[in-house]
């Protein structure tokens, strides 16, 4: 939290200062109510006229400069909860493929939408109530010297006792703070699979079980957020209560320097008020400092910033590999191994088909060359350079990777295939008929401009990898994974996207497949066929 307060210091200037100017009217209106009731304990009435004119100029000073840094603070805390959130996604694109898909997408919603709300009334809410109560303290305090210098004693000694008291409960709300985060993660997760499970709940006649899990989940979410407050408020009253019992002490102090006319009589009516402004200050921050501890775990997540220095990536030194070699290759996901000793050799230009059973590999070897699992016993090369000298990054410069169950974000067609960039017209429209999508774009009022829906719910399976298909032509990646990319199409369509990608020169072709024919494993280069690998267990 400390960073972004440094970093922003001159965004949270201006409401600070708007702030201390409204308390120091606050403060100036308390010593204008003295004099007033001063004069009307002297019975003069036109002083009395002329004081309470004042206070109410006051007041207007003290509620206009206040609605000033109000606004100014809900905008600086727009600005805050705007950069811990790019941070966070800066966070996220650190993290190695296997790091970031340990935890579920629910968990990182929760990041960046209950974790920034909490940040919100936890930490930007309290350090500017906590820059309002110093800024009364002060001005409270500064009141009270003027008036006699015991009670400014009276109130140091009460500042000192409301700062002590805190520091008992910071680490058990530090510790709340992080149970409560970690619950909302896992209730977030938990609704994130039962709404995905919709259809199937209704499917099968499980309309209660959905309601059930989902209220469940809901438990999840408010258990420990209400721990949090419940645990919140006891410690809040009771620092709110030693508060009031030094009011009512410098209450009897007031009465007795007035008696022994140190002060004026009329001190007695806002003395109380001064005291109160400097012991419900710190109560106020007191609670600000338990809300700001709780607030600790939700920032532990940014781990990078965005004016960190990042190494720079080498430059890739070949546009283009001649040769991938993949040499006695293991793979194991736990203790499930799906490769033995395994070799595959790729050649630029090449046309590479990987068949066989479900589980016996073909997947895995797309993502070994990804360099999605890092974890492998034996080699790969590029162009004879190992793949562990290469960052992640690097070698997606060079491939493009076309999975069956597609991605698509919510905007358009044109959006989903050019992802922002910039292409010729002419470009646009080869990737389009290399995809065969040109013929459902036909049948398109809006063509490329039609919206996709979420994750392409308004498009068919079909339509959905064909969007996907000219996504990676059009993008030029000289090396092409295509993960069973074409199954949800029909024959007619799988023939003419599968032509187009054995058809250009320039292309590097893995295809992972359950079946070819054997017409179509003709037209490889070469075709790998993999089994599922048994144990054999010795008696």
């Amino acid at each position: 939290m400390s960073y972004y307060l440094k970093k922003n210091w001159k965004l949270l200037f201006l409401p600070c200062f708007l702030g201390l100017m409204a308390q120091g009217a606050y403060a100036i209106i308390q010593l204008l109510m003295m004099q007033s009731f001063q004069a009307a304990f002297d019975l003069n009435l036109r002083e009395f006229v002329q004081w309470t004119c004042a206070c109410i100029g006051g007041y207007a000073a003290y509620l206009g400069l206040s609605a000033i840094a109000g606004a100014l603070e809900s905008n600086a805390k727009r600005k805050l909860n705007n950069q811990v959130r790019h941070d966070l996604y800066l966070t996220l694109l650190n993290k190695k493929h296997p790091e970031y898909h340990s935890l579920d997408n629910g968990v990182y919603m929760s990041w960046l939408s209950t974790n920034i709300k909490q940040i919100d009334s936890l930490g930007w809410t309290s350090f500017f109530n906590i820059v309002n109560q110093l800024a009364m303290i002060m001005c409270c305090v500064a009141a009270l010297l003027s008036l006699d210098w015991i009670m400014l004693a009276f109130g140091l000694i009460s500042a000192v006792i409301m700062l002590i008291i805190p520091k008992l409960f910071t680490k058990r709300m530090e510790k709340l703070g992080q149970a409560c985060a970690n619950a909302e993660a896992q209730g977030l997760s938990h609704i994130k699979d039962i709404l995905a499970g919709f259809d199937v709940f209704r499917a099968f006649g499980r309309a209660n079980q959905f309601i059930s899990k989902g209220d469940s989940a809901s438990n999840e979410l408010e258990n420990a957020n209400c721990k949090l407050e419940i645990s919140q408020t006891f410690i809040t009253c009771g620092i709110s209560a030693i508060s009031v019992c030094l009011q009512f002490l410098q209450q009897i102090v007031t009465v007795f320097l007035a008696i022994q006319g140190r002060i004026i009589v009329g001190a007695i009516s806002s003395a109380s008020n001064l005291t109160a402004g400097i012991t419900n200050g710190l109560s106020s921050i007191a609670s600000g400092r338990m809300s700001i501890a709780a607030s600790k775990p939700y920032f532990e997540n940014i781990t990078i910033h965005e004016d960190d220095v990042l190494p720079q990536e080498e430059p890739i030194a070949e546009r283009c590999y001649n040769a991938i070699s993949m040499m006695n290759v293991s793979f194991s996901y736990g203790d499930k191994q799906v490769l033995n000793n395994q070799s595959f050799l790729f050649e630029k230009g090449g046309k590479y088909a990987l068949t066989g059973s479900s589980g016996c590999g073909k997947s895995t070897v797309l993502k070994l060359l990804l360099g999605w699992l890092p974890n492998y016993q034996g080699s790969i090369h590029f162009n004879g350079k190992d793949a562990r000298d290469f960052t992640q990054e690097q070698l997606l410069q060079q491939m493009s990777y076309i999975e069956q169950d597609v991605f698509l974000f919510n905007t358009t067609i044109r959006d989903n295939i050019t992802l922002g960039d910039n292409f010729s017209k002419e470009m646009l429209e080869q990737a389009i008929k290399n995809s065969a999508l040109d013929g459902d774009l036909a049948n398109m009022p809006l063509g490329l401009d039609t919206p996709v829906g979420e994750n392409g719910s308004s498009l068919s399976g079909g339509q959905r990898q064909r969007v996907a298909i000219a996504r990676a032509l059009i993008h030029k990646r000289s090396i092409l994974l295509v993960d069973e990319g074409t199954s949800a199409l029909d024959q007619k369509n799988a023939d003419i996207v599968e032509q187009s990608l054995l058809d250009n020169p320039d292309l590097t072709l893995i295809l992972v497949s359950h079946h070819l024919s054997q017409k179509r494993k003709a037209q490889f280069t070469k075709v790998y066929e993999l089994e599922p690998i048994t144990l054999v267990s010795e008696n």
